[in-house]
């Protein structure tokens, strides 16, 4: 049996494949001219101009903002300064009463604490005692000049009538009515009565002597009288001195301490006031920044404790020597191992109170002082 044998042609060959070019192929062409004129590119001059003209823009807008600057010289090493008044005792003596609490506010003259009073009014009448003897000593003097006076006065009188009749027994004795024996007696008399005289005189001297030389001399005058009377008046001082009172008006600090018992010594710091109706800021500028800053010029103060507040002062004073001058050791720069560095002088600037915003001492400060020219104004 023959089978049939089927023929199979051969496919014809695939046409080979050719890119064709972008550009070739239609609507292409069109899409990247549009795109070319779309991003141009710069040119080489354009973008050197452009790289100057910045940093010389930025330059001269510095150049512009330094030299209208320098007006305000400004430091933020500045602090608020009050006075602190020490409350210590004028004696000694135990504390019966405390009259304050802790940052109480208070009037000149307000009692503070209270010792106890009772040794110092033993001592007043000591004093008075003391005062009443020198006195009563003074009228005793007094009496014995007067006695004194009066004896001189008594001896004199005597001496006259010694003297009489010593002359009648002489001229008695001349004519030989007298014996020689009657006018050694009235001899001997006289002198008796001389030596009395002198007696009584040296008396009246002691005793006006007694009385300071000056037997008109008044009682309190006398030196004796005027130191009991300086006793009494010490006294009378120290018994007033038992009430601490507050030396001026502020705020009353660190008196938790005291407590009623406690035995205090005088010169002995027990409380302090801190006086605010005084106030000023204190203000270290570098010596560098000194140049154009005059007293009275005016300040802008700035204070950390009220952000956004800015209170006005005024320059008062400079002070009279850098602050490394006042420390406990100065530094000695004479040594091989100096370095220079810049020191700072304390400037004290009065502010304008604010009762909206009060200052405690010690707060801290910015400070601007306005010289009132820039440095272009220097350069004119």
């Amino acid at each position: 049996m023959n089978v049939p044998v089927k023929r199979v042609e051969a496919a014809p060959e695939a046409a080979p494949r050719t890119s064709t070019p972008l550009h070739e192929v239609p609507g292409t062409e069109v899409k990247t001219q549009a795109a070319s004129a779309e991003v141009p590119k710069p040119p080489k001059r354009k973008r050197r101009v452009l790289m100057l003209s910045v940093p010389l823009i930025l330059a001269l807008g510095g150049g512009y903002v330094w030299l209208t600057g320098g007006r305000y010289v400004t430091t933020d090493n500045a602090y608020v300064h009050q006075p602190i008044v020490s409350i210590s005792p004028d004696v000694s003596g135990r504390i019966v009463e405390v009259e304050v609490i802790e940052n109480q506010v208070v009037a000149a003259g307000t009692p503070i604490f209270k010792m106890d009073p009772e040794p110092f009014r033993i001592a007043l009448d000591e004093a008075d005692a003391a005062l009443a003897l020198a006195r009563l000593s003074v009228g005793q003097l007094r009496a014995s000049y007067a006695t004194a006076e009066a004896q001189l006065a008594a001896v004199e009188h005597i001496k006259e009538v010694q003297s009489r009749e010593f002359d009648r027994q002489k001229t008695l004795t001349g004519r030989g009515i007298a014996s020689a024996a009657t006018l050694d007696q009235a001899t001997t008399a006289v002198y008796t009565a001389n030596s009395n005289v002198k007696l009584a005189q040296a008396g009246v001297a002691a005793a006006a002597a007694a009385l300071g030389g000056n037997p008109e001399i008044e009682t309190d005058a006398f030196p004796s009288v005027r130191s009991a009377l300086a006793q009494r008046a010490t006294a009378q001082r120290d018994l007033s001195k038992v009430t601490v009172v507050a030396p001026v008006a502020g705020n009353v600090s660190q008196i938790d301490s005291l407590n009623i018992g406690y035995y205090v010594t005088p010169n002995t710091s027990v409380a302090s006031i801190v006086q605010s109706t005084s106030t000023w800021i204190e203000a270290n500028y570098k010596e560098t920044q000194l140049e154009t800053l005059k007293i009275g010029q005016p300040v802008e103060v700035e204070i950390d404790a009220y952000p956004g507040v800015t209170l006005q002062g005024t320059v008062e004073s400079f002070g009279a020597a850098t602050g490394s001058q006042f420390s406990l050791i100065p530094a000695q720069n004479a040594t091989g191992n100096w370095v220079k560095v810049v020191q700072r002088l304390s400037i004290r600037i009065g502010v304008t109170p604010d009762a909206a915003h009060p200052l405690r001492d010690g707060m801290s400060a910015n400070v601007a002082i306005d010289t009132g020219f820039t440095r272009l104004d220097k350069l004119k």
